[in-house]
């Protein structure tokens, strides 16, 4: 019996470490990126295109990689769900316009895109701070879209938290639409699309 826990208990910890506590991200069903979208990088709306933006965003994520890991590690949440976000917000680090690190919206900072107008900002725009801070609000987000819709489950509420993450816990009402209204009406979908591409690549 002993020995059963100690197996039951590195099983545990084998999935904590490889998906993290918040759902597997490979699980979450998608549509991708919507056609506004997938046409920053002159792509047709899809999967596909969420995708082959990931791969575009790979070799520069690669810098922020050990970053990414340590946040991971400490808030229990995959790594790949983490660069899903920041090659959204930010196509890992290229997108910040200005040399003080905020984005085009002059409020999001940094790789996680922290918004200033609701967040007291927490280190240097690519820094481990930054990652942690956008990373616990991702966790702040999934904890009350799982208290908003106690019938879903963990992989809807992982999901439900990326959309959060974007247009906040209230604006999350049903599974199917909860992107009307997000940032090109795909930002769950195309997060979880770039996020299992990395989850697929090493993260």
């Amino acid at each position: 019996m002993r020995r059963k826990a100690q197996r039951w208990s590195k099983h545990v910890a084998s999935v904590r470490d490889s998906h993290g506590c918040y759902g597997d991200i490979l699980d979450v069903d998608t549509t991708g990126a919507s056609a506004e979208t997938a046409s920053q990088d002159g792509l047709s709306a899809g999967v596909d295109a969420s995708r082959q933006m990931a791969a575009t965003d790979l070799s520069a994520m690669a810098q922020y990689k050990p970053l990414i890991e340590q946040a991971a590690s400490n808030l229990c949440v995959d790594p790949a769900v983490i660069a899903g976000i920041i090659s959204r917000e930010t196509r890992a680090g290229k997108a910040i316009e200005n040399s003080n690190g905020y984005g085009s919206d002059g409020h999001g900072y940094g790789l996680m895109q922290v918004d200033d107008r609701y967040h007291q900002i927490q280190g240097g725009p690519y820094s481990l701070d930054n990652i942690m801070q956008g990373t616990q609000i991702l966790i702040d987000m999934i904890n009350g879209v799982q208290s908003k819709h106690r019938d879903w489950t963990q992989d809807m509420d992982l999901k439900g938290g990326i959309c959060a993450y974007n247009s906040g816990v209230s604006n999350v009402q049903t599974y199917d639409n909860m992107d009307v209204g997000t940032t090109g009406n795909d930002y769950s979908n195309d997060v979880t699309a770039r996020a299992q591409y990395y989850e697929e690549n090493g993260y």
